[in-house]
């Protein structure tokens, strides 16, 4: 019922009129408790279970030679015996040409992922019991009708949900020893009505679902740097770049409850930043049917919705990004930073995924793309600033504001600010695999 009116707000708002071409995917496939070991139920027609958490479906010639210049992607989750809120995901998967099957573990399979939502506190026995995400993925479109990209790999989409249904085995109805979690739905629409295709032809993981933190690098409290190099053989134009965050960690003061601004910079000029939260939940409260901490009993003004929340049960979450006019060949840097994450008692993180867009003559064929966490600590600082990596440190370099160099140590993975005076610094850090990058210092 819910999807049928869904279905019928689209056309009525004009969004998709009756050209529309409908692609379902998945139908209601069930998942189940994310921690057990892998289920021997019967796996939907046309679908592989990658694991309990996850099916991927592959995407005909016909099908897609079917989309249309606006592409919208719904993704509807139904409850089942999982009443918290969890996150899920869909991915794009590459998988070599011909490859009749495949493994998450598989490294020859290149992986994006292209949305990721929310699920609501959901009890089965109540209405609503399914809860619908919609994306604009029509950068998408260049990128299944290329014949190039499509002789070398089969296209998938992968639809992923989280859930374990422990408190629901005790609080919901019906749940008693079950471990079915949710039932997922991925249906794509598209239409050439007020469209035109785009002109984005390539398409390059940077990091997948990668998790942030500082705990694991470092027990004093410090500033996590998610740094990736690649190597670009030609140049580019209009390069786009999607990055898709969420901050995890329900503990007293954990990630999910603080807002914190993010950073992201390519080549050290600062390109993005943001603050996840700010807007209201309570249009997805109608979906949170099991009572909860988060929603409560009454309704929430807006202030206080944007005063602490990252994010909202039963919402999708955004897609942010930026574009770059040109990029030259050779080597660039793309660095990720949210200065003031504490990740109180070492618990929470952030989920973090970053792909590129971008028009070429040629195939990118982006190269040596590689990941590394630096930890910058204290920050501010009295006198030494500690850097930590599994790269060595080639050489630290300190500037002043103005950008005049005032001391550079090397082989060394810590400098001495005491002598200066207080105020604002930069420091150009060279690690031995050839990464480099700046980064702002405060001495106190």
């Amino acid at each position: 019922m819910y999807k049928k009116l869904f279905f019928l707000s689209l056309f009525l708002a004009g969004l998709f009129p009756s050209q529309t071409t409908a692609l379902n995917l998945i139908s209601d496939a069930v998942y189940y408790d994310g921690y057990a070991s892998p289920v021997s139920d019967p796996v939907p027609s046309g679908l592989i279970r990658l694991a309990n958490t996850r099916y991927a479906r592959k995407l005909t010639d016909t099908e897609l030679n079917s989309f249309k210049a606006k592409i919208a992607m719904r993704v509807t989750i139904g409850a089942l015996c999982d009443n918290y809120d969890r996150l899920g995901s869909v991915y794009l998967a590459m998988v070599p040409k011909n490859q009749p099957t495949y493994a998450l573990s598989d490294t020859n399979v290149k992986r994006i992922e292209v949305g990721r939502y929310i699920t609501p506190f959901m009890n089965k026995n109540r209405s609503p019991v399914e809860v619908p995400y919609t994306y604009d993925l029509s950068n998408l479109y260049n990128v299944f009708h290329d014949a190039t990209l499509r002789s070398a790999y089969d296209l998938y989409m992968e639809l992923d949900v989280f859930g374990v249904p422990y408190a629901a085995q005790t609080q919901v109805s019906g749940c008693t020893g079950r471990i079915d979690v949710f039932s997922g739905t991925l249906t794509f629409f598209s239409t050439d009505a007020g469209a035109a295709p785009t002109g984005y032809n390539t398409m390059v993981p940077m990091l997948n679902y990668s998790k942030l933190n500082n705990y694991n690098s470092t027990d004093v409290t410090g500033e996590t740097v998610r740094i990736v190099t690649f190597n670009l053989p030609n140049p580019i134009t209009d390069a786009r770049f999607f990055v898709i965050s969420t901050p995890h960690g329900a503990n007293a003061g954990g990630e999910e409850y603080i807002r914190r601004q993010n950073y992201t910079y390519i080549d050290d000029v600062q390109v993005l930043t943001y603050t996840p939260g700010g807007i209201s939940c309570e249009p997805y409260r109608v979906y949170n049917t099991q009572g909860n901490g988060i929603y409560g009993a009454t309704p929430k003004t807006f202030a206080e919705w944007t005063s602490w929340n990252n994010w909202c049960p039963g919402n999708a979450v955004p897609i942010r990004g930026f574009t770059l006019p040109a990029m030259t060949a050779g080597n660039h840097t793309l660095k990720h930073t949210i200065p003031t994450a504490v990740f109180n008692q070492q618990q929470g993180e952030v989920y973090l995924s970053v792909y590129m867009q971008s028009k070429s003559n040629t195939a990118l064929d982006v190269k040596d793309i590689k990941t590394v966490d630096v930890n910058i600590y204290p920050n501010p600082t009295s006198d030494f600033v500690n850097i930590r990596s599994k790269a060595e440190v080639a050489s630290i370099a300190l500037f002043s504001i103005e950008g005049r160099k005032l001391i550079e140590t090397y082989r060394e993975n810590r400098i001495d600010l005491s002598g200066y005076t207080a105020g604002v610094y930069f420091l150009n850090i060279v690690l031995k695999d050839g990464t480099s990058f700046k980064h702002k210092i405060i001495k106190k």
